[in-house]
């Protein structure tokens, strides 16, 4: 330990006030020796601040203040109240910064990986391939119960490749154009499309943020999701089959539209899928992190924004140029599709983990873990961990727990896995895919109509009956065990 220099009078009045607020702390006999807090004065602040940090993020609605906000600021606090506490008591606070540069090693890996994915998204929007996709359905002249699961099935779907928060915001907005005067389907369809996101992306850990901790900290590895995909189906389905007999049963009066694909769609979505080919062979086969193929795949859709911007001028040679052969011609730029990342969601998910991060390095989480996953069972405490995500983001809740270094068997990590990503489905803030929609509906449609909280909340039943029905099946394939 690094010597305290007499020098500084006003440094040992700190450390001796410090002293006698936290009177039974021990001080480390070296730098690398880790302080219990839990029940000191440090340990309570921290928890304090993580409490009003996460109040204020979960009241986004009520105040209008992005939930990033909170977050950052308070996890900025508690790592600055940890980092005082270790260099006046200690001398050093290395070991901290250790800490610290790990938990945001981790977020770094997310922070890549989500920014990739949003911006392959962003680039196929931007191409007119989503609202191409709505105009062929509206051109079909599907009836709304038709509608309800159409939309349904593509948000599972599209959920096993691209983040189920980003295919809750898509989704809302192709219901609420298809619906725009149904304002019960609108409910219906966009909770429908929620839950659907929420449980394709548990079973793919390229669809939700739980998942990708899961598979990033190597708890469970690709292929062994594959074991929750007809429990993920269940999840969805029993709610959808018993809501369907409430959608009405008219078909919509649609105009005609057609459908125009800006040059070059076709082959993003194809760079798009070879993208996620290569991520995940790369970690089956060569045990490559996710990111590694995700940045190769942002590179190769880099140099085709560069070839379709240099070969505009031969599109238009070579087409009649009108206003409209123009726009669906011309190249783009990537970093605007980049810049069009939810970067609200990306900060909110920094301040999460290092919140959680700052927790576990207390001890906290540790205390925790002893509690949940011994004195209690297991298999319970997965359970209400899953029924806590309908409150709190599923993504934290993942990371606290790998933080927790719980001795798990397969079945339990695939418990755990399920029961986190569909638990969210049962309230309207307990997933990013609901709080999308229920933003997407302000200003569009009328106070209490389409889908809301309260809608929600009314069928949190039925979503319950899916959320235990996914776990039966779940039991049921592993033998009767977890």
């Amino acid at each position: 330990m690094n010597k305290l220099p007499d020098s500084i009078p006003i440094r040992h009045c700190l450390v001796l006030l410090l002293a006698s607020l936290l009177p039974s702390v021990v001080f480390a006999g070296n730098a690398a020796q880790a302080l219990d807090l839990k029940i000191h004065f440090v340990g309570y602040f921290a928890v304090a601040v993580t409490v009003i940090a996460y109040i204020i993020a979960m009241t986004e609605d009520l105040h209008q203040l992005s939930k990033a906000k909170p977050m950052v600021l308070g996890s900025a606090i508690i790592w600055f109240a940890i980092f005082i506490y270790y260099s006046y008591t200690t001398g050093s606070a290395k070991n901290v910064a250790l800490i610290f540069q790990s938990n945001l090693t981790a977020y770094a890996e997310l922070f890549l990986f989500i920014t990739v994915s949003m911006t392959f998204l962003n680039s196929m929007t931007e191409r007119g391939i989503f609202d191409a996709l709505r105009i062929v359905l509206e051109n079909r002249q599907y009836s709304y119960r038709q509608l309800f699961w159409i939309t349904g099935a593509i948000a599972f779907l599209l959920s096993l490749v691209i983040s189920s928060l980003t295919v809750g915001l898509l989704m809302g907005y192709i219901i609420l154009q298809i619906g725009k005067n149904q304002p019960k389907f609108v409910g219906l369809a966009g909770l429908n499309a929620v839950i659907a996101a929420n449980a394709g992306g548990t079973m793919s850990p390229l669809g939700g943020i739980s998942t990708f901790f899961v598979w990033q900290q190597n708890a469970l590895q690709f292929t062994e999701f594959f074991t929750l995909t007809v429990p993920c189906l269940v999840n969805f389905l029993v709610p959808a089959a018993i809501m369907h007999f409430s959608v009405t049963k008219e078909t919509p009066d649609f105009s005609k539209q057609t459908p125009v694909l800006k040059r070059g769609s076709k082959r993003i979505i194809f760079i798009f899928i070879l993208t996620f080919t290569i991520t995940i062979l790369s970690n089956v086969f060569f045990d490559m992190p996710a990111i590694a193929g995700m940045i190769f795949g942002l590179a190769l859709l880099q140099f085709f924004a560069y070839f379709l911007t240099k070969t505009e001028k031969l599109s238009h040679f070579l087409i009649p140029e009108t206003q409209e052969t123009i726009d669906s011609n011309k190249g783009f730029d990537v970093f605007k599709c980049i810049a069009g990342v939810d970067w609200d969601t990306l900060l909110f998910f920094y301040g999460a983990m290092m919140i959680v991060g700052a927790l576990s390095f207390l001890g906290y989480l540790d205390a925790m873990a002893h509690y949940l996953f011994t004195q209690i069972s297991p298999t319970l405490a997965n359970v209400l961990i899953g029924l806590s995500s309908s409150t709190i983001d599923n993504g934290t809740l993942m990371f606290a727990v790998l933080n927790m270094h719980p001795n798990f068997a397969n079945g339990q990590w695939l418990l755990l896995t399920l029961t986190l990503g569909v638990g969210g489905s049962l309230l309207a803030i307990g997933s990013a895919p609901a709080l999308h929609v229920l933003g997407l509906m302000k200003g569009v449609m009328k106070e209490g109509e389409g889908y809301t909280f309260t809608l929600h909340l009314r069928w949190m039943p039925v979503i319950l009956l899916g959320f235990f029905a996914s776990i039966g099946t779940l039991f049921l394939i592993n033998g009767g065990k977890f």
